[in-house]
């Protein structure tokens, strides 16, 4: 049995409307449990993009907040190929806007230890730009995150019923 085999009928609640929100959490770990990576990236990205949930910048900041020093530097690597040469002026004279010049103007990439140094409000900033820059950056993020399905929980339970029907609608079309 494939893996819509096993959450098909889980789901159909999403898809139709009638799901619980108050379950996504649990049930968003039986998909991650069962789903390829990709289908939780695409998920990821969906509810990212969604109207119903908070921007992208807001929700890549909390993420990056509840990250690893090496999800961080993942994902501040990708944000800076995304935003182009004018993300460092964007954060001004600050620290930040100043390892950023210095690792950019080297072609170098941010370390681990680098990225724990950046507050996630700076994150959310560099996204937005990053998004106006590059709308694919929302993918690229995604599947950076997707790897890590307890971490996407920390979102909240809205932005997680919103990714389910996001997946039970990919699997639809």
């Amino acid at each position: 049995m494939g893996w819509m085999g096993q959450i098909g009928n889980l789901l159909q609640q999403y898809a139709g409307g009638t799901a619980n929100p108050a379950q996504a959490d649990a049930h968003f770990d039986q998909v991650a449990g069962a789903a390829p990576t990709s289908a939780i990236a695409g998920a990821l990205a969906g509810a990212m993009r969604s109207d119903q949930t908070p921007p992208f910048g807001q929700l890549a900041g909390q993420l990056f907040g509840n990250s690893s020093g090496d999800q961080k530097a993942n994902v501040i690597n990708e944000l800076m190929a995304a935003a182009g040469p004018m993300l460092p002026s964007l954060l001004g004279g600050s620290a930040v806007g100043g390892l950023l010049s210095s690792v950019m103007s080297s072609g170098g990439k941010i370390t681990p230890a680098q990225a724990q140094q950046i507050p996630p409000d700076v994150v959310q900033q560099m996204a937005a730009h990053a998004e106006k820059q590059d709308p694919s950056i929302i993918d690229r993020v995604s599947g950076i995150y997707a790897e890590h399905p307890a971490l996407i929980k920390t979102l909240g339970s809205g932005v997680l019923a919103i990714a389910l029907a996001k997946i039970a609608q990919a699997q639809k079309g």
